[in-house]
C-alpha cells in the first residue's frame, strides 16, 4: 500500500460552502489582527468552489455585513438584486389567496434582503479567502476522519483517486492525503457523511431532538423579460401536495440578475405515502395556472437538488469534541419559516473561528473548543432561532393550515417577547411511511416537454458526471433489504424520493426482481441516506470532482 502524505495545518476547513468560507477568511482577519500566524486549508469535494452549492436563495445579509463590510462595492453578485416585492399564496388547485403582510411578524417580511446565486456568491467568498491566504483544494474528498492516540480528531484525508469499482488500483492511482490540523472544522452541509460519523462517535446529539428533512428541487428559468421583475419573491403552500395526506411543503419563485427565474419546491422527508415522488409534485407545482403565467414563453437552463435541515434549535447538536467542531448545515442552523439559512451558517463559522483563532494563537490544539457553543448560546444566531422553534413540529402535528395558524401565534408572542413555555419535539424522517397497501397510489402526469420534464432530462441540465469505474459510494448495509422488505412493504420507495433517477427495480414483471443503483446521476442531494426506511443507504463520498457541476444555483 502507498504510504500517504500529509500536511500540518493550524486549521483544516471541509467543505467550501458559506460557513467553511466565513471561518477561513475570518481566521485569517483575526490573525492579521493580532499580529500572529494562521495557517489554513479548506477542502471542497466539488470540482471548484460553487459546483455542489444550491440554494434558493434570498440571503438576509448580516453575516456579510459584520465579515465584509464592503461587500456591496466590492463586486460581490449578491447586491446585484435586492429583494423588493415579497409574497405570500396560498395554492388552491386552479386559484390563490394572497396572504396579507399584517399576519405574518416582520422578520418574514425579507425587508433589506437579497436574492441572487449562493453558489456566485460561495466563488466571491472563496476569492476573498485567497486574497487574505487561505489554501483551497477543489476536487478533493475528505473521505476519513484521522484520530489522535488520545481520542481526539488529527484532521482529515481526501479518498485515494484512480480506484477500479472492484476496488483494484488503476494505472492513474494516487493515494489520499492526509491533512492534519490543531482543530478541524466540518462543513460539509446538510447530512455530511464525516459529520455522520463524529456525531454517534462522540454522541453529539444526544441532548438533541432528531434532526430532521427537506428535499428542495430548484430549476432555474431565461423567462420573458416582459414578465421580469427583479427582486420580486414569492413563496406558496398548499397544491399541489396539500392534495397528499400527511405531507408538507412549498415553493419559490424568485426574479434574479438576467432575466432569470429561481424556482423551486420543497417537500418535508416525514411525508407517509411511499407512492409520493418529490420531484413529481415539484414538476406539477409548475403547471399551476399562477405559475404557469410567469414560465409562458420561457427555458429552462439548469436543475439541482439538494436536502435541508429543517430541525430547528432543537436539533443542533453538540457543537464540538476534541480537535474539531460542527459549522453550518453539518449542525443544521436553517431557520425554516424565514426559508434562510446561509446568514446563520456563515456566522456559526465565524464563532467557530474566533474560538480556534484563540486557542490556536495561546498554542492549544486538539481540544474542546468551549468558546464556540458558548458564544452560540449568548449570539443572535440562537434568538433567531428560539423564536421559530415551534413552527415546524406544530405544521407537521396539525397540519398545513390549523398547524401554520398555530405556529404563526406562536411566532408573534415570541417576536412580542412572550416565550412559549415548551420545546416541540421531532421524529426520524425515516420511520413516518406506511405500508404500500395503506395508502392511494399516486398518478402522475407524464411529462410535456415544455413546463414539466422527466429526471433523466434534469439530471443532464445538472451537468452530473461520475468517473464510471470507481466504488458505488452509495452503499448498502445489507443488498437484500431492497428487494425483500422494501419492495414488499413499500414498493421500493427509493425508485421515487431520488430527484436523479439513482434507484430503480428492473426484472420485477418476470418475476425476478433486482435493485440497480444507477450512482453516475447521483447530484448529492443525500435523501436516500435520510429517507430509507430501514437506513440501509449510506451515502459516502465519491472521488474527488464527482457530482454535480452547477454553474450559478
Amino acid at each position: 500500500m502507498s504510504e500517504r502524505e500529509s500536511m500540518p495545518y493550524d486549521v483544516v476547513i471541509v467543505g467550501a460552502g458559506p460557513a467553511g468560507l466565513s471561518a477561513a477568511i475570518r481566521l485569517k482577519q483575526l490573525a492579521a489582527e493580532k499580529e500572529g500566524e494562521l495557517s489554513v486549508c479548506v477542502l471542497e469535494k466539488g470540482s471548484e468552489v460553487g459546483a455542489h452549492i444550491l440554494s434558493g436563495a434570498v440571503i438576509d445579509p448580516k453575516s456579510l455585513d459584520e465579515l465584509l463590510p464592503n461587500w456591496r462595492e466590492d463586486g460581490c453578485p449578491l447586491a446585484e438584486v435586492p429583494v423588493t416585492d415579497n409574497q405570500h399564496w396560498i395554492l388552491t388547485k386552479t386559484g390563490k389567496y394572497d396572504m396579507p403582510h399584517f399576519v405574518t411578524p416582520p422578520f418574514l417580511h425579507n425587508k433589506g434582503t437579497y436574492t441572487g446565486s449562493l453558489g456566485n456568491l460561495c466563488r466571491w467568498l472563496a476569492g476573498k479567502a485567497e486574497e487574505l491566504g487561505v489554501e483551497i483544494f477543489p476536487g478533493f474528498a475528505a473521505a476519513e476522519v484521522l484520530f489522535n492516540e488520545d481520542g481526539s480528531v488529527k484532521g482529515v484525508a481526501t479518498g485515494d483517486m484512480g480506484v477500479g469499482r472492484d476496488g483494484t488500483h488503476k494505472g492513474d492511482y494516487q493515494p489520499g492525503l492526509e491533512l492534519h490540523a490543531k482543530y478541524t472544522f466540518f462543513s460539509e452541509g446538510v447530512r455530511g457523511h464525516l459529520s455522520k460519523q463524529l456525531i454517534r462517535q462522540f454522541d453529539l446529539a444526544r441532548d438533541s431532538s432528531p434532526q430532521v428533512y427537506g428535499l428542495g428541487i430548484k430549476e432555474l428559468w431565461d423567462i420573458d423579460p416582459e414578465l421580469h421583475q427583479p427582486g420580486r419573491v414569492i413563496h406558496t403552500q398548499g397544491w399541489p401536495i396539500s392534495e397528499t395526506e400527511g405531507t408538507n411543503g412549498g415553493g419559490w419563485l424568485y426574479h434574479q440578475a438576467n432575466g432569470q427565474v429561481s424556482l423551486g419546491f420543497v417537500t418535508w422527508l416525514n411525508y407517509t405515502n411511499p407512492h409520493l415522488s418529490p420531484f413529481h409534485e415539484m414538476q406539477r407545482w409548475k403547471t399551476h395556472p399562477e405559475i404557469a403565467a410567469i414560465l409562458k414563453g420561457a427555458k429552462r437552463v439548469s436543475y439541482g437538488a439538494r436536502a435541508i435541515s429543517d430541525g430547528g434549535l432543537q436539533s443542533i447538536p453538540k457543537l464540538v469534541f476534541p480537535g474539531g467542531a460542527l459549522i453550518g448545515d453539518s449542525a443544521g442552523f436553517l431557520n425554516v419559516p424565514r426559508i434562510k439559512g446561509t446568514h446563520t451558517a456563515m456566522k456559526s463559522g465565524m464563532m467557530a473561528a474566533e474560538a480556534a483563532a484563540d486557542a490556536v494563537l495561546s498554542q492549544r490544539g486538539h481540544d474542546e473548543l468551549t468558546a464556540y457553543p458558548a458564544a452560540f448560546e449568548k449570539s443572535w444566531v440562537k434568538k433567531e432561532l428560539s423564536v421559530v422553534r415551534n413552527v415546524v413540529p406544530l405544521v407537521k402535528k396539525f397540519g398545513d393550515f390549523l398547524g401554520s395558524g398555530l405556529a404563526g401565534i406562536t411566532m408573534w408572542a415570541e417576536h412580542l417577547g412572550i416565550k412559549m413555555p415548551f420545546t416541540l419535539k421531532h421524529h426520524p424522517d425515516h420511520e413516518t411511511l406506511w405500508r404500500k397497501d395503506l395508502v392511494k397510489k399516486i398518478d402522475y402526469p407524464k411529462a410535456d416537454g415544455v413546463l414539466t420534464f422527466d429526471r433523466l432530462s434534469s439530471v443532464f441540465l445538472s451537468n452530473t458526471n461520475h468517473e464510471e469505474d470507481q466504488p458505488v459510494h452509495l452503499t448498502l448495509k445489507d443488498p437484500n433489504v431492497p428487494v425483500e422488505y422494501d419492495l414488499p412493504m413499500y414498493d421500493e420507495p427509493a425508485q421515487r424520493y431520488c430527484p436523479a433517477g439513482v434507484y430503480e427495480i428492473v426484472g420485477e414483471e418476470t418475476g425476478d426482481p433486482k435493485f440497480v443503483i444507477n450512482a453516475q446521476n447521483c447530484v448529492h442531494c443525500k435523501t436516500c441516506d435520510i429517507k430509507d426506511p430501514t437506513q440501509n443507504i449510506n451515502w459516502v463520498v465519491p472521488e474527488g470532482g464527482g457530482g454535480p457541476n452547477y454553474p450559478n444555483m
